[in-house]
């Protein structure tokens, strides 16, 4: 009995102990939970969920049940958790709070970014709210920008009276003086509804681009005309235009402009949109584009134009451009999805031959020449241009001009030299008409250090071993002396030839030929004589047309027959004795008459390329070097060579 009451007694201290250890624990939750939430918040929070009464009962059983009411935040928990079940239930409280206090520290971290990402655009939206205010207000204006704009305007107001070049200019076509043929050949092309592509071949300052530039203007008045009124007139020059193999930069035909590197508008590169940059040849469009000295342009550069001129368009392409983003700009999809317009007429102006240009570009374009201008022409030139100037010339200065000159541009530039130059001197006159003098033209043309073009040819009597040949230099020809002597060989039969090296290696066997050409005809064999056979000034000919003077050359000196002076010759000689075509026909006769020579004899073959010949001046087709001896040495020369053939 006794032992049965000990086991008794010591049972329920047992469960005493349990149940003083349930509520600890219990209390302990109790405790973090009002720390975690705050007390004032626990009991509200516990009233709702109709658990503040569960909470404050000395049972452990239902403060458990407050607490799973409250945690879980069901207030449907109704069932009360067994004594012995509460440890279990008090372990899944605890896994519960831990999950809760993770959850709510993310949640409060992300919330934190959020706040602080909100916090910085409202920052930059009040920052642009300010700015708009500012620029709707007054701008961004200082003291410091305004004082800076104040010296523009006041710089702007304080102008210089315009170039000479602005008055001097031609304004018509009808002002553009000695390319008559050029002009109307220009004006052809354009004046079409289907206007052609072109390339104008001319010396320097003789008008090709103010004919360009004013033929448009011409066009545009014509009913045909394929170009509207506002049609533009683009120019740029081939010498200068440069860009990037790469792309990232082409001014002729467009580039784009990525949003990372090349800083494309700030609004796209914030969503990382290319933007296409358009180039001359779109603002060309429905126009003209003039390239000036298109032969220097690089010749990829020049490929690529002819990708252009045939498809009419600038396609562009991008490794950011991305079709489906939907804040890609209009224009922006448009000119990647279907290029940029580039439907232009192509001028080309060159003072090369038309045989050192690209021949896919030379193809694709019609071809105009302008032509030297003559001393005529720049007298009228000169002239016009003192009229502009209001100035008069006197007597005898615009042919002055003329000899120093082949460039209405120079020619004008003299005149204007010139006319500053007079008004310096009237200053302290009472005069108000200002006359230009040949004194004071000289003095521009010395301080110019100015040298005559073409100096007159004596062309008076007769001298032995001298001839008068022609050759071109570019688009101006000139008149070349050659001069010949001969002594008898040291050795009969071993006689030396020489001839300057500096004729180019084609005059040098034109001298070889010569020599078998002048045994044929008068028996001589160069082999008795030294010879010697020199260009005066050191010319270069390029080819062999001064075959024909050579050898009148060494004829004059080998039989020692005077040779006219005023007869200028041009010709390759062959074996047989016959006169060869040359080539710049033109170019040579226009040398011929700026040196004053009256007569020119040119190869038969070559008389259709003789241009219109002014008055005074007569040009001579022959077609043997028989044929040309009486215009060098006169019917008594020529009869003896005809003896001495007739014999042999």
């Amino acid at each position: 009995m006794k032992k049965t009451w000990t086991t008794r007694v010591s049972q329920n201290l047992q469960s005493l102990d349990q149940e003083d250890q349930l509520k600890r624990e219990t209390n302990a939750l109790y405790t973090m939970l009002s720390g975690m939430v705050g007390a004032d918040k626990l009991i509200l929070k516990a009233g709702k969920l109709e658990a503040l009464t569960l909470l404050r009962s000395r049972k452990p059983e239902e403060r458990v049940l407050g607490l799973q009411r409250v945690i879980y935040e069901n207030p449907a928990i109704v069932e009360t958790p067994a004594l012995e079940d509460i440890p279990t239930v008090l372990q899944e409280l605890y896994d519960e709070l831990a999950d809760q206090t993770a959850r709510r520290a993310v949640e409060d971290s992300i919330e934190r970014k959020v706040a602080e990402k909100m916090q910085e655009k409202h920052e930059e939206y009040i920052m642009e709210v300010k700015r708009q205010l500012v620029k709707e207000q007054g701008g961004p204006e200082s003291p410091q920008t305004l004082k800076k704009f104040a010296q523009l305007e006041k710089m702007k107001c304080q102008k210089l009276n315009r170039s000479a070049m602005d008055i001097l200019r031609p304004q018509s076509l009808d002002e553009i003086v000695g390319q008559e043929a050029g002009v109307q050949a220009l004006m052809a092309k354009l004046a079409s509804p289907y206007p052609q592509h072109m390339i104008i071949y001319g010396p320097p300052g003789v008008g090709k681009t103010t004919a360009a530039r004013l033929a448009l203007e011409a066009a545009k008045k014509l009913k045909q005309s394929a170009f509207h009124a506002e049609a533009p007139f683009v120019e740029v020059d081939g010498t200068t235009l440069r860009w990037d193999p790469r792309e990232t930069t082409n001014p002729l035909l467009g580039s784009v402009h990525d949003p990372i590197y090349q800083g494309a508008k700030r609004d796209l590169v914030d969503g990382s949109v290319p933007e296409p940059k358009p180039g001359l040849v779109t603002e060309a469009h429905s126009g003209i584009l003039f390239i000036d000295e298109i032969g220097e342009l690089d010749l990829h550069l020049q490929s690529k134009l002819l990708k252009v001129l045939e498809d009419k368009n600038v396609k562009f392409d991008s490794a950011y451009y991305d079709s489906s983003d939907s804040q890609v700009p209009q224009y922006i999809r448009k000119l990647f999805e279907e290029g940029a317009p580039a439907d232009f007429v192509l001028i080309g102006a060159t003072t090369c031959a038309p045989e050192e240009i690209n021949p896919a570009l030379r193809s694709r374009c019609t071809s105009v020449f302008f032509e030297p201008l003559t001393s005529a022409h720049i007298e009228e030139i000169a002239a016009g241009a003192a009229v502009k100037l209001e100035a008069k010339l006197e007597s005898g200065v615009a042919r002055t001009i003329s000899e120093y000159t082949t460039e209405g541009r120079q020619a004008v530039n003299l005149v204007s030299d010139a006319f500053g130059l007079a008004l310096y001197r009237q200053a302290e006159s009472d005069s108000k008409e200002i006359i230009i003098s040949r004194e004071i033209v000289m003095d521009s043309l010395r301080s110019g250090r100015h040298s005559p073009n073409a100096p007159q040819k004596n062309t008076e009597g007769e001298a032995c071993g001298r001839v008068f040949g022609l050759g071109v230099s570019g688009y101006h020809g000139g008149v070349l002396e050659i001069e010949a002597i001969s002594f008898p060989a040291r050795q009969p039969g071993k006689g030396a030839i020489r001839f300057n090296e500096t004729a180019g290696s084609m005059a040098r066997d034109s001298v070889f030929n010569a020599a078998a050409v002048i045994r044929r005809i008068t028996g001589e064999d160069l082999q008795d004589y030294d010879l010697h056979v020199n260009v005066i000034g050191g010319g270069r000919i390029d080819g062999p047309s001064a075959g024909l003077a050579v050898v009148i050359a060494l004829i004059s000196a080998i039989k020692d027959w005077p040779v006219r002076q005023n007869v200028a010759v041009t010709g390759e000689v062959s074996l047989q004795g016959y006169v060869r075509p040359v080539g710049g026909i033109p170019e040579k006769i226009y040398g011929a008459r700026l040196s004053g020579m009256p007569v020119v004899l040119v190869p038969q073959e070559n008389k259709d390329d003789v241009p219109k010949v002014p008055d005074g001046m007569q040009v001579i087709p022959v077609a043997t070097v028989e044929e040309a001896l009486p215009w060098f040495f006169g019917e008594t020369a020529a009869e003896l060579v005809q003896k001495r053939n007739k014999v042999s």
